[in-house]
């Protein structure tokens, strides 16, 4: 069988007759659910619940890390497919339950995949710009890199968020907080390559008409678009690594610290609250800084030929 909204309004029953819960929790497991059905669909082309497994909700649980869901939202989360699965079992709908051995999550600990530039470059080079929206996907993947921008964030820019002479754009984040961002003069000029080209020629609807990314109906990008458009990218290019939009957000973050940037100067272009959130990327940066040491220092180096 496969997840389907039917089956969540089923399970929304069983919660409230058998189970007793509360309007507002049967809301929030429900919705939930609702996002791992959106996750099968998206990412593992419909897989049946009789065929998930334990590495099927890791992948999950990584794939809301990417979209910036919060622990404490993540817990709650594996609390409602936890619940969900067990009345999956009492149904016979499933015979085993592949969240017994998910532990609940703990994002402080947790080292956000980075892609090196030169799997971004990959990525980028395997774009076919003859084709109609080669130059607009082009663009995307520059933004994200070049600028850091959230998936969100992107689809929601507008033509008059840029501001080409002063080489910045303005950009809405969470909570609907502005923030200027600098963007370069590669990730500039690919930007007008599309909107000063293949974007004149879209038939584009009038109230979509300051949207920069626009669909083949003439209407804003959508966050599962942009998703398909990495996953595919990635594929393409030989690149084995889970990853998502926020991927590239990351990889921005990591190779500026990586190359010297200040921290904080890190955490206003991410448009973060609290430091402690960007401070995850100089994680990332020590355990690169690692590997640089154990490869070239030659010490290091021989105490590793040595235990091969």
């Amino acid at each position: 069988m496969f997840l389907d909204k039917n089956l969540i309004r089923h399970f929304s029953d069983y919660l409230r007759l058998e189970q007793s819960l509360s309007d507002n929790t049967i809301e929030a497991y429900c919705h939930d659910i609702e996002l791992f059905r959106e996750f099968l669909e998206s990412d593992k082309s419909s897989l049946a619940l009789s065929e998930v497994t334990y590495h099927d909700i890791e992948d999950f649980f990584a794939k809301l890390y990417d979209l910036g869901i919060a622990a404490s939202s993540q817990a709650r989360i594996l609390s409602g497919l936890k619940s969900f699965f067990k009345y999956l079992a009492q149904e016979k709908i499933c015979e085993s339950d592949p969240t017994l051995l998910v532990s609940s999550p703990t994002i402080g600990r947790h080292i956000p995949e980075v892609l090196s530039y030169e799997e971004i470059t990959n990525m980028i080079d395997t774009i076919d710009l003859s084709q109609p929206f080669g130059h607009r996907n082009k663009a995307i993947i520059e933004m994200m890199y070049g600028c850091g921008l959230r998936v969100s964030e992107v689809i929601s820019l507008n033509i008059s968020d840029i501001y080409a002479k002063d080489e910045f754009i303005r950009v809405i984040g969470k909570g609907d907080k502005e923030r200027l961002v600098p963007i370069g003069k590669k990730t500039l000029k690919e930007l007008e390559n599309y909107t000063q080209g293949a974007r004149l020629h879209q038939d584009i609807k009038p109230r979509f008409s300051d949207k920069v990314f626009i669909s083949a109906r003439g209407t804003a990008l959508t966050r599962q678009s942009v998703f398909l458009l990495v996953k595919s990218l990635a594929e393409k290019a030989g690149i084995k690594k889970v990853i998502s939009p926020h991927t590239l957000r990351h990889s921005f973050a990591t190779h500026l610290l990586e190359g010297g940037a200040d921290l904080r100067a890190v955490q206003q272009m991410l448009g973060h609250s609290n430091i402690s959130t960007t401070e995850i990327y100089t994680h990332v940066s020590d355990e690169y800084l690692r590997q640089v040491i154990m490869e070239f220092h030659p010490r290091w180096h021989s105490q590793n030929t040595s235990t091969n």
